[in-house]
């Protein structure tokens, strides 16, 4: 039973759209990175991003007692190619002062089975991938270290508490 809700947020805007398509043999989350860095957005939203790859690489939440929530990401799970990639959608953060990508993909093997997970880094080439990303403004999307967790999680600031900073 839910005792209380709790949360963190906070309000910002849309700034600019940006389409990309990120060509074969560039890493997914890698193409993301610099398609923001080449356009000066320095937070976004991932909200088309579909294509195929040529291998994935990707987790998934497993039972885990040790942790603090009892749950975590198991190993890197990878499927060989080619791989449709149905559709991903995530978030562009800082952490430490350098980008991090947040994605959750969904994607189907040569025999139709679908499969998905967190998407990581330098784990997916691309053969092609159609990008939409949208730019956040008037907040902070951080990746930080979360106590209650133990693990890095989404941690957006609003504007008037940079403000303050």
């Amino acid at each position: 039973m839910i005792e209380s809700t709790r949360f963190q947020s906070a309000s910002g805007k849309t700034g600019k759209t940006v389409a990309a398509r990120l060509l074969p043999g560039t890493d997914l989350m890698t193409g993301i990175i610099e398609v923001c860095k080449k356009n000066d957005m320095q937070f976004a939203s991932v909200q088309n991003c579909f294509g195929s790859f040529q291998r994935s690489g990707y987790l998934y939440l497993v039972p885990k007692p040790d942790s603090k929530i009892g749950v975590g990401y198991g190993e890197l799970i990878q499927a060989e190619g080619p791989i449709e990639f149905l559709g991903g959608t995530g978030i562009v953060c800082q952490r430490d002062g350098d980008y991090e990508v947040h994605l959750h993909g969904t994607m189907c093997g040569q025999t139709g089975n679908v499969f998905g997970g967190h998407l990581v880094k330098g784990e997916n080439p691309v053969i092609t991938v159609d990008l939409i990303l949208v730019e956040i403004e008037g907040m902070s999307l951080n990746r930080d270290f979360d106590e209650e967790t133990g693990a890095y999680q989404f941690a957006p600031v609003g504007k008037e508490e940079l403000d303050t900073e």
